[in-house]
């Protein structure tokens, strides 16, 4: 018979991912795969078993190759003509934060579960973090 998990069953833990020296996309798919709880023996698709992440020094992450000339964050503002975008390198010396997040998001589903694993992500610029209390563990990959 096969396990399947319940909500009041899920225990979760906290998790902290140094950024520094290592490629931004790597990082990013470590995070996704422990918000999604893909790391543990008990995970289903269809229920929230995540666990809360830290990514501390982001400013510090590298982008390899020419990705950060060549890459570009896009949005849009809702206005006709309002495609903005800001290339990578300028984003993650004003804003190495929001490059991480966009990168964590994009390889979460854009469901329901996928939402709320984002909502347990923290990202900071510097080594600092101000979720001692919590006891997390260092994540090594």
């Amino acid at each position: 018979m096969t396990y399947m998990p319940k909500a009041a069953e899920i225990s979760r833990k906290w998790y902290v991912i140094d950024a520094e020296g290592k490629p931004l996309g790597r990082v990013a798919a470590k995070a996704a795969h422990i918000l999604r709880g893909k790391h543990k023996p008990s995970f289903a698709p269809h229920v929230d078993c995540g666990d809360h992440v830290i990514i501390i020094n982001c400013e510090k992450a590298v982008l390899t190759g020419r990705k950060a000339e060549q890459k570009f964050y896009r949005w849009h503002t809702g206005w006709i003509g309002g495609l903005k975008e800001i290339q990578y390198s300028t984003l993650m010396k004003t804003n190495p934060e929001k490059a991480m997040m966009a990168a964590v998001k994009g390889m979460i589903p854009d469901t329901v579960i996928g939402r709320e694993a984002v909502r347990r992500l923290r990202v900071y610029k510097g080594a600092e973090h101000n979720h001692a209390a919590q006891k997390p563990e260092v994540c090594e990959f």
